[in-house]
């Protein structure tokens, strides 16, 4: 009797330490979770710039670009004439290149350029403007291939494209204004790397945040970052807020009057 009695004592306490166990690991991972999901703040974003360019990831680029009118009063987006070559989204720290018109034999007219990929870290955008480009390709499939192998994660060519077969096969993104078979080999020198000039009207430095969806591109200074990443999160979060509203009140007036964001 003694024995049966110490035996279900001990079972008991066996299914009691269990219990516990599982609700202090429930609680462990819901704690998780909760910190995970803490909105970074300001400081946290400027302390790490590679969550900062992951929370560039997640935003749309319609809000980053309504943040950047909003704070500073200014354009920063690419008109839509650059088109993707398949639907994307894509954020990261701008390379940039620039081509200009120059009839040449010289071998070395365009080694920077290649050079810039090959000097670039992961996580990079290729920025390329080509003087009077619409019909000169400035990059193919060769320099999507090596943008691929470094991590790069697009490219946006104010000029045309070519080997898009090749650059879909790869999976690589590229903005451009359009497929065109030519050549800038003998017609085009590099005549800056990583300076500060125009793509497609706006302003970019080496160092600056790219970011591209399906509705376009925009450029983010660098030393602005942090702020229109914290203002593009909130506009972002109220929109998605205001798609069930908008359903279920089946108005579109009443959503915007209650929420202030259109």
């Amino acid at each position: 009797m003694k024995s049966l009695l110490s035996s279900s004592v001990s079972s008991r306490r066996v299914r009691l330490t269990a219990a516990v166990t599982i609700v202090a690991a429930s609680l462990l991972t819901i704690g998780g979770i909760v910190r995970a999901d803490v909105p970074k703040t300001a400081a946290d974003y400027a302390a790490n710039p590679a969550a900062m360019i992951e929370a560039y990831r997640h935003v749309e680029v319609a809000s980053v670009s309504d943040a950047i009118e909003q704070l500073y009063h200014e354009k920063h987006y690419m008109s839509h004439h650059m088109q993707a070559n398949f639907p994307t989204k894509f954020a990261g720290w701008a390379i940039t290149v620039k081509m200009s018109k120059e009839e040449n034999s010289d071998p070395n007219a365009q080694t920077k350029m290649l050079q810039a990929i090959d000097d670039g870290a992961p996580g990079s955008v290729y920025v390329m403007t080509v003087e009077d480009g619409a019909d000169i390709a400035g990059m193919g499939g060769l320099m999507g291939t090596a943008m691929v192998s470094r991590g790069f994660v697009g490219a946006v060519i104010d000029g045309g494209l070519r080997d898009e077969a090749q650059l879909k096969r790869a999976n690589f993104p590229v903005y451009s204004l359009g497929p065109i078979p030519s050549t800038a080999v003998s017609h085009y020198r590099v005549t800056g790397v990583n300076q500060p000039m125009i793509c497609d009207g706006v302003p970019v430095s080496a160092g600056d945040i790219v970011t591209a969806d399906q509705d376009g591109v925009v450029v983010v200074p660098r030393v602005r970052a942090v702020d229109v990443l914290i203002l593009s999160q909130k506009l972002d979060f109220t929109e998605h807020s205001m798609y069930p509203v908008i359903e279920k009140l089946h108005s579109i007036v009443e959503a915007v009057a209650q929420f202030g964001r259109i």
